[in-house]
């Protein structure tokens, strides 16, 4: 018998794995959480990896998930076998060609890493809705529950659809399949060849559209006969159950699973029973065997095979002694009688004698965990005399009272299972090294493993954690860890926050990375944590990873460190072979990152099994636990909705919470509240040294530090210790200067002390436990004195726009991002009047990800309105939203002159109207002028007024801005974005480049230059990057500006003020350094890695206005200066989307990067001829 071959991997490598076995063509775009299955064909693809046709796949990347679809479609038709993956909305973008690949016959294989659709809010997390939403499309349809299902089931979909003709989607879990990683038996290439019906695939290349023998395809017909061809598809869905079902029998005499479209788990003579698909299936089964030792009669059945439904199969396996059902759907429809697997399932005994209580609900939608005790209390309303129909379980439904009640945890896990929780920092490495732990029992032992990791929506900086499980018998556990034996804290500011020790089993372990020795960290130990380790006998040990880091030169990445402890400490296999197997991990994860990187990981697994234990004092156990009194002057959301969030406790929040939040509305300025303080090392001024020219504040990507201006009596009433200097020059001679930090939101990048031009330094990086004193002395400044930005003009130069609130503060971006600088600088100057659309993506997730809110308001309440629509349509929605507006201030303009003309207003209301009429689209007159209206319109009797006033808001102009990233605007959004250009409205685009996509893990982008490594560019992209900016040029009447803010801070200066005043559309692209780049010198250079790339050619900077061509002027104009063209190949060598290729394709790396050189030097040369271009007026 051959020997079973396992692997420990996630639930997208398993469907990967198969899917590029099956196919020709491969044709993708990034969502999350489908990207890694496209990114792991490419990679395949890249390394030469053959098919079962003995190819390697061809894969390639398209400007949107319709464009995808669209490809695979053409590929279909000319006789290639194709696939791609999506989710979410990217499906919803495919089910045109959905409908015309069903129609036409065409065996196209989806895997969908199923995710909730976008309704009130975004939510990138998973549940069934955008599966549901493509089940009218004629593509059969198969759920897989675990990550071994999706191994096994993936194969079976695309068997059935080469042989039926019909298309598949193969559909599981987002996150909680295609994300937990798992040891699962492979299913190998040979095994499943054999399968393959070779007859049908011959069939199926003859039928290619092929001028061999021309046909016609793709014809319009009218109603004769449109109703009867549609019809005639009939034949070919009826044979699919049994295919499925033939198929799945060959699976199970290759794997000794059992799988039939639909499969029965459970007590023969249940009668009470749940029907699901998906993951969950996997937690009710280990409920039903907790029940079933209890003597209850309970079962499960599970849908396997959603479309065709098939009624035989369904039946096959039904008990007949069921006698009331529950079906569970991971979905909701508004205003539907029932959820869509529910409808399925009453109709199917629509004509049946039998005919069972049937009641459906509503589980896990965003991934929200589905525990065994929701599952039990599924089968407690079984039991009800009135089983409540279209119920809830998981939450608590105050409002329109649909949810079961929520019932104590069970442990159903197996005897003998070990489960660990780690609670990490976003980039610290936590995730990584713990994928790099499970894969080292899994594939080293003969144990099975499991690993889930939640996040935040924090881009870096936000929590992690990573939910472990290990064991001697295969884990089925698709739910978070809730009694662990084992917890980790990466990070010492959690202790405050977060309860860590929930669930921890008496005599269980917990390991913190401690900054402090042993009688100082007993101090610093929360009174209820220390009583919980005395009353359950924890083992406590500590260990400073933070300065382990630091002092091997690792920054903040504790990972490996802490990896090492955990093997340490929790014996999970023996230690020695624990350290061997970290290493060879090391050097699989870093050896592209050089063996600088390689070996300071290895002293970091030396030094990592250098644990403290700490003796947990017998006086702990007597510590009385109190709760503290709160007595701030906090907004009710604060307390209510955003801490409980915050505190990892949002589960908890019942319906009702979000009552007058329905549509997705939340308060601005929340980021203000959560101080978090993740920083290590955080600035400390240096009075004496500083020149007080506000360049710190102005490229700190989280307005963490700012410069304040007081007047001698706010200077003596000042926090004691608080220094200050006389402000320069001129009228701030008036008033004491000082730079003043926010500790607690500062994510210590330290970019602010790296600008810094003081010959010596006026900001340096001190531990974040050195300046507690700041936090109260940022209270002061923020609050009491205030920002004095009248005091000189902010848009004369960058100093002075510094003193202006900024309007977007406290993001949850990355530390040193190269994106948020630019975005702050435009609030300080135009904030109180902006409307802001953001396309999904990195700048939407940090710039509005529930409960944080970084636009924030001025002293009198005014700031950036913000909103996110989608990817795809962000263009046209920002246009939308200044249509709108511009129509209201056209109704306000018609109301005011047919009162100037009629003479109905008496004389200073008119006087009033006419400046506002004159001035109205000049943004600072306009205020003035707005202001004026409403004083003369409060006393005016004549109706005109009512109306005026009630239109107050659309006064003063409003600045109308389109943010987005590269992937937005060069990719999927280019059409849209084209057009809004080519209006000749007056709007503000705003382009974050950072030549990846960012958001969804850094995929290659038509922004990304030649030979730059990224995800779905494995072996670096091969043609250079489009040139946005130049196409837009074209237009003649649209400004654009290419802008990197660390080469030279004022030209981007210039260029935003230039767009904003500019009448008409306006195009900003600015370079971003992103933590997708792999810096060399880290994330606190961003804004040096900004000023080399300019200075090498790598980036070049330009402003384009076009109202200079009328003055006789070249509205084009070079900023830059002339490259060194001798730095631009050492440029490259400081990012590791560079170096990486060096080391995995020399010889295409050496090509392709002499290549990325001519096309700088290519472009550069066509800018300086746009520059040399003589606009003067001739006679």
């Amino acid at each position: 018998m051959k020997t079973k071959k396992f692997i420990t991997c996630d639930g997208n490598h398993a469907a990967s794995h198969v899917a590029y076995m099956f196919s020709e063509v491969a044709c993708i775009y990034p969502i999350t959480p489908s990207s890694t299955m496209a990114e792991y064909v490419d990679e395949w693809s890249a390394n030469g990896l053959k098919n079962m046709f003995g190819e390697t796949l061809r894969v390639v990347e398209m400007q949107s998930e319709a464009g995808a679809a669209g490809a695979l479609h053409g590929a279909l038709q000319t006789g290639a076998l194709g696939t791609t993956f999506t989710a979410s909305q990217g499906l919803l973008l495919m089910i045109p060609n959905m409908y015309k690949m069903a129609g036409e016959l065409l065996p196209a294989v989806f895997h969908v890493s199923a995710r909730t659709i976008a309704a009130h809010s975004l939510s990138i997390f998973g549940d069934h809705s955008d599966i549901y939403a493509t089940r009218q499309t004629g593509f059969a349809m198969l759920a897989s529950g675990s990550v071994q299902e999706i191994m096994d089931l993936a194969g079976v979909a695309h068997l059935t659809a080469i042989k039926s003709r019909i298309p598949f989607v193969h559909f599981f879990d987002g996150f909680r399949s295609s994300a937990e990683v798992q040891k699962i038996e492979v299913l190998e290439m040979d095994e499943l060849t054999k399968l393959l019906d070779r007859k049908a695939l011959d069939r199926f290349r003859a039928n290619a559209l092929n001028p061999e023998h021309p046909v016609t395809r793709g014809t319009a017909q009218n109603p004769d006969i449109f109703f009867q061809a549609k019809e005639a598809i009939n034949p070919f869905y009826a044979p699919i159950p049994d295919m499925v079902n033939s198929y799945m029998e060959e699976i199970n005499k290759l794997t000794g699973r059992t799988y039939k479209p639909f499969t029965y788990y459970g007590a023969p003579d249940a009668e009470n029973i749940i029907i699901a698909m998906g993951s969950v299936t996997e937690t009710t089964k280990e409920v039903i065997d907790h029940l079933m030792a209890k003597g209850e009669k309970v079962g499960l059945l599970t849908v396997h095979l959603y479309r065709p439904f098939s009624a035989k199969y369904f039946f096959n396996v039904l008990p007949k002694s069921v006698k009331r059902i529950a079906v569970l759907d991971r979905t909701k429809e508004p205003g539907a009688n029932g959820e869509p697997l529910y409808l399925d399932v009453v109709e199917l005994f629509y004509n049946r004698t039998e005919k069972p209580l049937i009641v459906g609900g509503r589980y896990g939608l965003s991934s929200k965990d589905t525990t065994p005790a929701q599952v039990l209390a599924v089968y407690e309303n079984l039991k009800m005399k009135e089983p409540k129909n279209g119920f809830t379980v998981g939450i608590v439904d105050d409002v329109t009272f649909t949810s079961l009640p929520v019932l104590p945890e069970i442990n159903v896990s197996l005897p003998g299972t070990y489960e660990a929780k780690f609670y990490g920092l976003g980039s610290d490495g936590t995730v990584g090294a713990n994928k790099n732990s499970i894969k080292i029992i899994g594939d080293t032992t003969d144990k099975y493993c499991q690993a889930y990791f939640a996040y935040d929506s924090k881009k870096s900086g936000g929590i992690t954690t990573s939910h472990l499980r290990f064991g001697d018998k295969p884990i089925r556990s698709p739910y978070l860890v809730n009694s662990p034996d084992f917890v980790a804290c990466h990070v010492t500011s959690y202790l405050e926050k977060y309860d860590m020790l929930k669930g921890l089993k008496k005599n269980g372990t917990f390991l913190l990375n401690s900054i402090w020795d042993v009688e100082e960290t007993k101090n610093r130990i929360p009174n209820h944590m220390k009583k919980y380790m005395a009353d359950n006998h924890i083992n406590f040990f500590i260990i400073n990873a933070t300065a382990i880091a630091e002092e091997l030169g690792l920054g903040t990445r504790t990972n490996t460190i802490m990896q090492a402890a955990f093997f340490k400490v929790a014996n999970v296999i023996p230690y020695e072979k624990a350290e061997a197997e970290m290493k060879k991990a090391v050097y699989k994860s870093y050896g592209r990152k050089g063996e600088n990187v390689v070996n300071m990981n290895y002293s970091a697994i030396d030094k990592g099994s250098a644990v403290t234990k700490v003796e947990i004092p017998a006086d702990w156990a007597k510590v009385s636990v109190e709760e503290s009194k709160d007595e701030r002057n906090i907004p009710a959301f604060i307390r209510e909705v955003m801490e409980p969030m915050n505190a990892m406790k949002g589960d908890d929040l019942p319906v009702s919470a979000f009552r007058t939040r329905e549509d997705g509305t939340f308060p601005s300025g929340t980021s203000q509240y959560e101080k978090r303080g993740i920083a290590v090392n955080v600035p400390e001024w240096q009075s004496d040294e500083c020149i007080q020219c506000n360049q710190c504040a102005y490229v700190c990507p989280h307005a963490a530090i700012r410069p304040f201006l007081m007047t001698e009596e706010e200077a003596k009433n000042a926090p004691e210790g608080t220094k200050t200097i006389q402000g320069i020059p001129g009228a701030l001679k008036a008033f004491r200067f000082k730079i003043q930090v926010s500790v607690l939101d500062c994510t210590g990048c330290s970019n602010c002390a790296d600008v810094c031009p003081s010959k010596n330094k006026a900001l340096i990086m001190k531990p974040l436990e050195t300046q507690h004193s700041e936090i109260a002395r940022w209270t002061y400044m923020h609050e009491k004195v205030g920002y004095k930005d009248a005091v000189v003009d902010k848009f004369v130069n960058v100093k002075n726009s510094q003193f202006s609130q900024p309007l977007f503060e406290f993001s949850g971006a990355c530390a040193g991002c190269g994106e948020t600088p630019y975005i702050k600088t435009i609030t300080q100057l135009f904030g109180d009047r902006m409307i802001v659309a953001n396309a999904t993506g990195c700048s939407s997730i940090y710039g509005g990800s529930a409960p944080a809110t970084p636009y924030t308001y001025n002293k009198v309440g005014k700031g950036p309105a913000w909103a996110n629509s989608l990817f795809e349509d962000n263009a046209e929605y920002g246009l939308g939203q200044m249509l709108g507006t511009d129509a209201l201030r056209e109704r306000i303009a018609g109301r005011m002159k047919a009162a100037v003309a009629d003479n109905t207003v008496n004389a200073e209301t008119k006087a009033a109207f006419e400046e506002w009429l004159k001035v109205k689209d000049q943004a600072e007159a306009s205020k003035t002028a707005s202001a004026q209206v409403v004083e003369a319109c409060k006393k005016e009797k004549a109706d005109v007024a009512k109306e005026i006033l009630s239109l107050e808001q659309y006064l003063i102009k409003k600045s109308h801005w389109i943010f987005g990233g590269d992937g937005w605007a060069y990719d999927i959004g280019y059409g849209g974005l084209d057009h809004v250009l080519a209006s000749g409205e007056d709007i503000n685009v705003l382009v974050l480049d950072t030549e990846v996509y960012s958001n969804t893990g850094g995929q290659a982008s038509k922004s990304t230059p030649a030979g730059a490594v990224a995800k779905f560019a494995a072996s670096g992209k091969k043609i250079r990057k489009k040139d946005l900016g130049q196409m837009a040029m074209t237009y003649g009447y649209v400004y654009v500006a290419q802008v990197a803010m660390g080469a030279n801070n004022s030209q981007y200066f210039k260029a935003i003020k230039e767009a904003e005043a500019y009448p008409g559309p306006s195009l900003i692209i600015a370079y971003a350094p992103c933590i997708n780049h792999g810096l060399r010198d880290g994330m606190g250079k961003t804004q040096a890695q900004t000023k080399l790339a300019v200075e090498s050619g790598y980036w070049h900077t330009y402003r384009f206005n076009p109202l200079l061509e009328a003055q006789g002027q070249n509205p084009f104009q070079l900023d830059s200066k002339e490259p060194d063209w001798s730095k631009f190949q050492d440029f490259l060598k400081t990012e590791v989307r560079y170096t990486s290729l060096i080391k995995a394709f020399p010889k295409e790396a050496e090509i392709l990067f002499k290549s990325a050189e001519e096309n700088a030097k290519w472009r550069y040369k066509s800018y300086q001829r746009l520059a040399a271009m003589d606009f003067s007026k001739t006679a």
